[in-house]
């Protein structure tokens, strides 16, 4: 019996110490549940996406009205310089007197600086993973309705038929160019390049003999210079140049355009190109263009040279021109595609 009665009292043990660990394995559990619990109410709850494409919408929107309608600051510093510089009473003062005014009316209106509002370029630097077709479907959308405010005009043709109904979304218009970069934020920056400007680019290959052009730094000066004469007033002047040295003639053209999204109180990181920037507008401002052709002393606002490889057998150097109506502009995004700052 008393036997019996240990081995009961035993077990009675083992019962109550196997709740006793069933209890605390239960208290664990929960309590593991609640700090779970507790990180994810931390984590942040990303927007719905019906409501990102909305904000990419809204600012891609007021990219384009910023784009066409104001000069950013450091091209609106050098135009005033250099109204300045102008001999009071002339034709070229007059001239530039009208841009400053045409600058702060549009700006004050809300309207168009130039009624060429220009091919549009978009480019868009983006983290890993982001729908470039989404995107591009979604500032195409802004552009159509950009150009229903008259924030653009609607001047996108079909090449072969010429007709103008697309609201400036077309075949190759505008223009994107995606870029993957190692920020996580995503970039936009817009060029709106009119006509005339574009007009007036130019392309050498050298040697140029018709110049006695090499193939070096001094080649490249002869040749911007000479694009610069042949332009005149064609291109709207002042303007600014971009320029590549190298590439194939497709990349060459690309890589100029995109030097004027460099600002123009920059300086190029090597020391020789920014010498030759320097040299071109000194030298450009000297020949008596002027503003418009008029005659003067404001012939380029800026110069910004970049260069590309090459094949040896090629040595190009692709000039594109800006016009005064330097429209120019970028923003930088926010996770819930609102515009956390503008670039320019």
């Amino acid at each position: 019996m008393a036997t019996k009665k240990k081995s009961k009292k035993v077990t009675k043990k083992k019962e109550s110490a196997k709740k006793k660990s069933v209890n605390k394995k239960a208290t664990k559990k929960q309590s593991t549940k609640k700090i779970t619990k507790k990180k994810s109410a931390k984590k942040k709850v990303a927007a719905p996406k019906q409501s990102l494409d909305k904000n990419l919408f809204d600012s891609m929107l007021e990219l384009l009205k910023i784009s066409s309608t104001v000069i950013p600051d450091d091209v609106q510093d050098v135009i005033l310089k250099a109204l300045k510089t102008e001999k009071k009473n002339t034709t070229a003062e007059y001239a530039m007197n009208i841009i400053d005014a045409n600058i702060k009316m549009a700006k004050a209106k809300t309207q168009p600086i130039c009624q060429d509002t220009g091919t549009i370029i978009i480019k868009v630097y983006h983290p890993y993973g982001v729908n470039q077709s989404v995107f591009r479907k979604i500032c195409e959308k802004a552009v159509v309705k950009a150009t229903k405010l008259g924030y653009l005009r609607q001047n996108s043709v079909h090449s072969l038929t010429g007709k103008n109904d697309s609201f400036n979304v077309g075949n190759g218009h505008p223009q994107f160019h995606f870029t993957e970069h190692k920020k996580k934020t995503i970039e936009v920056k817009c060029i709106l390049k009119g006509g005339g400007c574009e007009n007036v680019g130019a392309q050498y290959a050298m040697p140029y003999n018709e110049l006695k052009a090499g193939r070096d730094l001094d080649g490249v000066r002869k040749v911007i210079l000479d694009a610069v004469q042949k332009a005149q007033g064609k291109g709207c002047g002042p303007g600014t140049l971009g320029v590549c040295i190298g590439g194939d003639r497709a990349s060459g053209h690309a890589h100029a355009k995109e030097q004027l999204l460099r600002k123009l109180n920059d300086t190029n990181p090597i020391k020789e190109l920014a010498k030759l920037e320097k040299d071109i507008v000194e030298t450009a401002n000297k020949l008596g263009i002027g503003p418009m052709g008029f005659g003067g002393k404001t012939t380029l606002l800026g110069c910004k040279i970049g260069h590309l490889n090459r094949l040896p057998a090629s040595y190009f150097v692709s000039i594109s021109y800006m016009c005064w109506a330097y429209r120019r502009q970028g923003v930088v995004l926010k996770d819930d595609n609102t515009i956390k700052k503008w670039l320019y």
